[in-house]
Order: structure tokens, then C-alpha cells, then sequence
């Protein structure tokens, strides 16, 4: 089937092109995913976010654009973004981080960190907790995440997102 063909069934909602461009562009997404540089998500992450947007955005779909090109402009958009926002949280202020007082001079300026960010944790809503704890610190998927919670892998993203924002701004503003 040619490109513009699954593109246009795509376009109307039909679940078996869905399923016919997952199974033929999987594995070429998961190659050009793992050609970035990221922490905190896998290139499997990535490659599911990319068909979720296609699906919420298919009436944005080009027929006399190659749906390869389109899937992977997606997918590349979709990491740099995430690449850029993850390198505004895991950017901590230095001169906050560095401040350190008689009493936790005492203890390794790694340990004085996990403090501070178990400080700024419990901070948090009590879903976004679980859910920043589950895929920051104990390296869950969101899949596996979306599986544990019974939320969307949107929803779960959506969670992480505001932790850390929340984060970055109780560490800048320090």
C-alpha cells in the first residue's frame, strides 16, 4: 500500500491503518529515537508518544508528504522537546546547591542533594509524588506506570511535567 493511501485512511480514524503503520514504522522510530541523548525516557517512550500524536492530530496529515518523513519529524520534535525541558530540571542552580550550612557541611554534598530534593518531593500533590518517584527515581516506564495507576500515559507525562516544573522553580527561586 502506498504512502499516501495509508495516510488517508489514516486520517479517517481507520484502526487497522493504525495498527498497519505502528507494525511497519516501529522499529525504524526506536533506531532514530536512540540517536538521542536523554535521561530520563526510553527511546520505546518516545516512539508511543509519536503515535499518540499522530492519532490525536491525523487531520494534520499530509497525503502528498511521505508519511515516513511525517512520522519522523514527529518523533524528532517530540525528543528535542523533551530533551530541552529535561535539561531545564535537571539543570540545578548552582549557587542554591552550593550553599550549604555548618551543620550540612557535616554530611557529602550528594547526600545534602537527595535531601533537598526528598524536601522538595514530599512537597508535591500525592499522585504526582507517586508517579515522579515511580518514573525518576525508580526508573518505571510510563507504560508500566500507566499499567500500576490505571492513568493515561498522557496523564502520567502530564504529572511529571508539573513535578518538575515545580521543582525547577523551588530551586531557582532559592
Amino acid at each position: 500500500m502506498t504512502h499516501k493511501k495509508l495516510v488517508k485512511r489514516l486520517r479517517k480514524g481507520n484502526q487497522d491503518a493504525y495498527k498497519e503503520a505502528y507494525f511497519l514504522f516501529y522499529d525504524h522510530l526506536i533506531k532514530v529515537a536512540k540517536h538521542y541523548n536523554f535521561q530520563l525516557l526510553s527511546p520505546e517512550d518516545f516512539v508511543q508518544e509519536t503515535f499518540l500524536k499522530v492519532y490525536e492530530k491525523r487531520k494534520l496529515l499530509k497525503e502528498d508528504v511521505n508519511f515516513e518523513k511525517q512520522l519522523f519529524v514527529i518523533c524528532k520534535n517530540l525528543i528535542i522537546n523533551h530533551v530541552n525541558r529535561e535539561n531545564k530540571v535537571i539543570r540545578l542552580n548552582t549557587d542554591y546547591l552550593n550553599h550549604t550550612s555548618q551543620e550540612e557541611a557535616s554530611i557529602s554534598d550528594n547526600e545534602w542533594k537527595q535531601q533537598k530534593l526528598q524536601q522538595l518531593i514530599a512537597q508535591l500533590p500525592e499522585q504526582q509524588q507517586k508517579i515522579f518517584i515511580l518514573h525518576k527515581l525508580n526508573n518505571y516506564s510510563y507504560k508500566e506506570i500507566s499499567e500500576l495507576t490505571q492513568l493515561s500515559p498522557k496523564t502520567i507525562a502530564n504529572h511529571i511535567y508539573l513535578a518538575n516544573q515545580f521543582i525547577l522553580k523551588k530551586v531557582s527561586n532559592r
